[in-house]
């Protein structure tokens, strides 16, 4: 069957091997018109009628495919159903289990989702509590050195106002004696004067 096609094929490419060339080309040839189509007419007459139904098939090809899916669903659902009769007791029991466990392993994962966040909400507001005091320790710090800073200069002052007026004390006390010694000795003298008259008159 299909050796025969194979020979017509063998034979119109044999027959193209031979014709003549065109001149001046290299790619187009002479061919004999009655010839290559009386070829061509064989191989169409003697082409299967396996390989049109074949054709056929092939064109009808989703028809085929959704009777297939068709039957293969009924399949698949008559086995579902065969299968749910013969679930056992235990099968149903183990399924449950199953089922529980997941449900216990969900909620165990919810639960440390919601322990984990909540940890890191306490953390955050731990971290920015302790930013708040150091940021306020901070400030009082900065207050206590500036107002130290102020008392120790004021202090200083005072300190040399003290120091300048104990000066002028010294000074004024210094004087207040000076000028009592000479008066001292102005009297001493003038009683020296009047004891000499004394003794002069006598």
């Amino acid at each position: 069957m299909s050796s025969k096609i194979e020979q017509l094929i063998d034979e119109i490419e044999e027959y193209i091997d031979s014709c003549k060339p065109q001149f001046m080309s290299s790619t187009n040839i002479i061919v004999n018109k009655d010839e290559i189509e009386e070829l061509l007419r064989e191989l169409r007459m003697k082409t299967p009628e396996e390989i049109k139904r074949y054709q056929k098939i092939i064109s009808n090809k989703e028809a085929i495919l959704s009777d297939a899916r068709a039957k293969a669903e009924s399949m698949i659902s008559e086995a579902t159903a065969q299968t749910s009769e013969l679930v056992s007791e235990h099968e149903i029991m183990q399924q449950a289990y199953e089922q529980a466990n997941a449900v216990v392993s969900e909620a165990t994962q919810q639960a440390q989702a919601i322990l984990d966040n909540a940890t890191m909400e306490a953390n955050s507001v731990r971290m920015a509590a302790m930013q708040y005091m150091d940021d306020m320790l901070a400030h009082l710090e900065n207050l206590i050195s500036s107002a130290s800073q102020s008392a120790a200069s004021r202090y200083e002052n005072l300190l040399n106002s003290l120091n300048q007026y104990q000066d002028i004390i010294q000074s004024n006390r210094n004087e207040l004696h000076s000028s009592k010694n000479e008066e001292d000795e102005q009297s001493m003298a003038m009683e020296e004067e009047a004891a000499s008259d004394l003794d002069v008159i006598s």
